[in-house]
């Protein structure tokens, strides 16, 4: 787990800590911020309506006993940090793992829906997409994030690994 965690902070993470998963926080509210407030909703096969429904990831987050908030900036790709350490978990041991990226899909220009997706070993549903209240689960674990009201203000990005 501690090496998981050092792994994240190799491939530039700003944090990664680990989280029980109990400690992360879902609620439907959050999909509605999506549905209503987002321009990414409906777009792709990582985002509402099509990721999970906060009901199904609590049900997964209740299967694992351990997990790790990986933070990132503006500047820090944390769906390719997520997929990654996914994939490296998994080689080493952790059979369950799975990842929660950040945010809408940008792995293609249009989304595949009739096809499936083009890229699934880098396509993560977001976390809040999920019904993971992030910023409840973030401030909870001690680490930065703040409502952004402008332009100049300070970007926080987190994913989450879940690991078993």
């Amino acid at each position: 787990m501690e090496a998981v965690r050092r792994k994240a902070l190799a491939m530039g993470a700003l944090h990664a800590k680990v989280v029980s998963p109990q400690k992360v926080f879902t609620a439907p509210w959050v999909r509605l911020k999506c549905q209503y407030g987002c321009g990414g909703y409906g777009s792709s096969l990582r985002c509402p309506p099509h990721s999970p429904t906060p009901d199904t990831t609590r049900q997964v987050l209740d299967g694992y006993r351990r997990a790790i908030l990986i933070h990132g900036d503006q500047t820090t790709d944390i769906t390719r940090i997520v997929c990654d350490l996914e994939r490296e978990a998994f080689l080493g041991g952790f059979y369950k793992a799975f990842g929660f990226a950040s945010g809408p899909c940008q792995l293609c220009d249009e989304c595949a829906f009739d096809e499936g997706c083009r890229h699934p070993e880098r396509a993560r549903p977001a976390m809040e997409a999920s019904g993971i209240d992030v910023f409840r689960t973030v401030r909870e674990a001690g680490l930065p994030i703040e409502v952004v009201t402008g332009r100049d203000c300070e970007q926080n990005y987190y994913g989450l690994l879940l690991l078993e």
